[in-house]
């Protein structure tokens, strides 16, 4: 596959080590043996790490975790993985987690694009989702966006036949960007069918980030895909 994605120099996040709350801190050192992921030398097996079969959806930059805390608990029938590189997300999705009384998600702090490359399994993944992920919205950062056909060409193996790739964003440029990544590489098509697009853009809640958006006068735009 080329050069590998730890020795990459261009990043698609910025690490910000926000300080953690008191709250934060007691749901990590509570909740994370329960709920996380430790990364190691082997690719994870789902199925395990869940303790149970069952469809899994996949969830990049889960922010503070309320809206993969409230898909999981919509959703109880599937199993939810949410993938965050900031701790103090890590934290406040444990907290929601936790009170909630879930037992269907698992959550690593990782970089996505070398877990993707390195610990997941083929065709292990059944619904990957990407909500209003960093627009890098100049033009000169355009090259850390997440979506990219490096990016779309590690999901392809490791989704299951027909899986779902939904992605949100409020910056038409970055929609603009997305539906021409898509458009550029081979592996997936577009979702138009309205039931069904419905369907799928219904089941995201309304985060924070749209919040803000909408409040700044942002159209949002929902992409979905199914793999070809």
């Amino acid at each position: 596959m080329g050069t590998t994605l730890s020795r990459r120099s261009i990043r698609t996040f910025v690490l910000r080590q926000g300080r953690l709350t008191e709250g934060q801190q007691r749901s990590l050192d509570l909740h994370w043996t329960q709920f996380g992921l430790e990364v190691g030398a082997a690719k994870f097996n789902l199925n395990q790490s869940f303790e149970r079969v069952a469809p899994v959806w996949m969830e990049i930059g889960f922010g503070n975790g309320e809206a993969l805390a409230q898909m999981a608990e919509a959703n109880p029938e599937i199993n939810f993985l949410g993938v965050e590189v900031h701790l103090p997300g890590v934290g406040h999705a444990l907290g929601e987690i936790a009170s909630r009384e879930l037992s269907n998600v698992r959550l690593i702090r990782y970089d996505a694009l070398e877990l993707l490359e390195k610990h997941i399994e083929y065709t292990s993944i059944d619904r990957l989702n990407l909500y209003f992920p960093d627009p890098w919205h100049k033009t000169r950062h355009h090259k850390r966006r997440i979506v990219n056909a490096e990016f779309i060409k590690l999901l392809l193996p490791l989704m299951t036949d027909r899986a779902v790739l939904h992605m949100a964003t409020d910056w038409e440029s970055y929609a603009i960007h997305m539906e021409q990544a898509l458009a550029d590489c081979e592996g997936f098509e577009r979702v138009h069918d309205e039931p069904r697009l419905s369907s799928i853009t219904a089941s995201r809640p309304t985060t924070r980030f749209e919040q803000r958006g909408r409040r700044l006068g942002h159209e949002v735009f929902d992409l979905a895909y199914l793999k070809a």
